[in-house]
């Protein structure tokens, strides 16, 4: 008898777009064969049919699997004919199983699939937005879109699929909208937003203010490795009246923040400044962790993305399949991500999962 995957559950409820009387796999276990082989190292339909015929007594106790392995045919065609938000919303759902903690950073970023254009047929790469739970570890959800400059309509569509209640939304300066910060503020969370070019006159009025005002709270870190010294200084000004209409424009802004990085190394030093707008107030501490804990959706999602599960060298163009096993890749990531064994590399986790069963039942938490 298989055993049970509680992963199995979340995604049994998905419509097959397979039509006809001659569909010999189901459509779960197609899904979950493609999220072991993912976990596994394989990254393409034929490595994913390859990784289940070399496994397939362990596949077959876990799945049933009547008729064998699927073919790479029938692998690719099911995830190019998917329909990616019903998809999606499967994988928010498990994903919300996984989230232990409900507060902390919620990092939304943007990320291009730099191979999945197709110049042939007039189409563009594939971009995904993203949000990153710091405190989990995990992708909680993600939402292709047609290109970067859509992430301003994408996020708050994405937020609208979120529990963001008691956590702290940090976006870069893409997303630094007034609409998106009043919509945090409805789902009850608080903003931290970056600033660049983009605002300039509120960026303008911000780096005045540091300038003309002594900041009412700081704090510093100072972290050294492997010869590199940084020191972090974060100052914040929470009495922020005399920005008059500015300050209105935005949702319950209460701080205007600036970032000092300062980087050492032997003779070389360089010097960084950066300036935020947030809904909170009073903890430079927290407001300095929470811009650093920001980062994680960029060392820990998209790094781990290209260099792990080597994405941005992914062709995958037909249909809906570039989209659809993005999602794969996030959910691969997310169980190897909870794997508590630290002293081993993603890369190695994925090596270790595709040799050994018993590692591979302890990442799928059978």
């Amino acid at each position: 008898m298989p055993m049970e995957i509680n992963i199995i559950d979340y995604f049994s409820v998905l419509d097959d777009p397979r039509k006809g009387r001659n569909v010999q796999h189901k459509l779960e276990d197609i899904i979950i064969l493609s999220i072991i082989a993912c976990i596994g190292g394989a990254e393409g339909w034929e490595e994913i049919e390859e990784f289940g015929k070399s496994k397939q007594e362990f596949f077959a106790s876990i799945l049933g699997l009547p008729h064998g392995i699927p073919s790479h045919d029938t692998i690719r065609r099911v995830f190019t004919l998917l329909d990616p938000s019903s998809f999606e919303n499967c994988f928010k759902s498990w994903t919300n199983s996984l989230r232990k903690k409900k507060k902390g950073v919620v990092a939304f970023d943007g990320k291009t699939l730099r191979r999945s254009h197709d110049r042939a047929k007039g189409k563009p790469p594939l971009h995904m937005v993203s949000a990153w739970s710091s405190a989990n570890h995990i992708v909680l959800g993600q939402l292709a879109v047609g290109d970067k400059t859509n992430e301003i309509t994408a996020i708050p569509e994405l937020m609208g699929l979120l529990d963001l209640k008691g956590t702290i939304v940090t976006i870069d300066a893409m997303g630094t909208q007034t609409a998106i910060a009043e919509k945090i503020r409805k789902k009850k969370a608080d903003y931290i937003l970056a600033l660049k070019g983009n605002q300039g006159y509120l960026r303008e009025l911000v780096e005045s203010g540091f300038k003309d005002r002594l900041a009412n709270l700081s704090h510093e870190t100072v972290e050294k490795d492997h010869g590199r010294i940084e020191t972090r200084r974060c100052h914040v000004i929470n009495q922020i009246d005399w920005m008059d209409e500015e300050k209105d424009r935005w949702k319950e802004m209460n701080s205007i923040i600036k970032i000092d990085s300062i980087r050492e190394r032997g003779n070389e030093i360089t010097e960084e400044t950066r300036y935020y707008i947030s809904s909170l107030k009073e903890n430079a501490a927290l407001i300095s962790n929470s811009i650093r804990e920001h980062w994680g959706i960029e060392n820990k999602v998209h790094w781990s993305l290209d260099v792990t599960f080597r994405e941005d060298e992914s062709r995958k163009r037909a249909g809906r399949s570039a989209e659809n096993f993005a999602v794969i890749r996030r959910i691969a990531l997310n169980l190897l991500k909870n794997d508590d064994m630290p002293k081993l590399s993603l890369k190695r986790k994925r090596l270790k999962a595709g040799w050994d069963n018993e590692y591979l039942i302890r990442v799928l938490k059978i």
